[in-house]
């Protein structure tokens, strides 16, 4: 069931947990809480972004609906928090009806979307459902990063130097001469990080590079 959180530390949400903060009264709490659930997901409930704040972590996945009665302070400063946290949590923010410059703001400091108030379930669910597609791409991005990036850490320190060097488009040759080694070695370290990565060709390479963050 979906309850009001306090400061405790949380449950590890699933992947399609709703972490609804809403300062508004318990009815309306309650209501927004029922109609997600009954959806399926999984709700968590906190009174304040103050709350919400002191609980999330980088274990915290799913999405955030923001339906604060102060929401140009708040939802801006907690989208704010968010972001320099580096927390992936896509967020919907609930407005009064012809705010625009709010929600031009909300969708510059990272809001997903924009929910008119008064909405209706239908509406609300729709940008939920829309919110945790994004965060699931998002966690499959992520984990491809940190796949790639441990795939890269078996190669050697000169070995990661070479790969660098060949995933720009440099031939053996110039990759040798910026290195200040012989082609023939350069030859062997490809041979060898190309094996350790489990790779057939120099554009798998260039993929798994782009995958773990590195620009070539």
């Amino acid at each position: 069931m979906y309850r009001l959180r306090n400061e405790a530390a949380p449950e590890p949400p699933s992947l399609e947990a709703v972490h609804l903060i809403d300062d508004t009264d318990e009815a309306d709490r309650r209501l927004l809480g029922i109609s997600l659930e009954s959806a399926g997901y999984h709700i968590e409930i906190f009174a304040s972004a103050e709350s919400f704040l002191a609980n999330v972590s980088k274990a915290t996945s799913g999405c955030v609906i923001l339906h604060l009665r102060t929401p140009v302070r708040d939802s801006l400063r907690l989208l704010g928090q968010l972001k320099s946290r580096n927390l992936h949590l896509p967020t919907v923010v609930a407005a009064e009806r012809d705010d625009v410059t709010f929600a031009v703001e909300a969708m510059k400091a990272g809001a997903i979307d924009v929910v008119e108030r008064p909405y209706t379930d239908k509406k609300m669910l729709e940008a939920v459902s829309a919110a945790l597609a994004a965060a699931r791409i998002d966690l499959m991005l992520a984990s491809r990063t940190i796949e790639a990036r441990a795939c890269l850490s078996r190669l050697s320190q000169r070995e990661h130097a070479v790969l660098r060097e060949l995933v720009t488009g440099r031939r053996n040759k110039l990759v040798a001469r910026t290195l200040n080694i012989s082609p023939r070695t350069v030859e062997i370290h490809r041979a060898n990080l190309m094996e350790k990565l489990g790779l057939g060709s120099l554009a798998e390479a260039v993929r798994l590079c782009v995958a773990a963050g590195l620009d070539p």
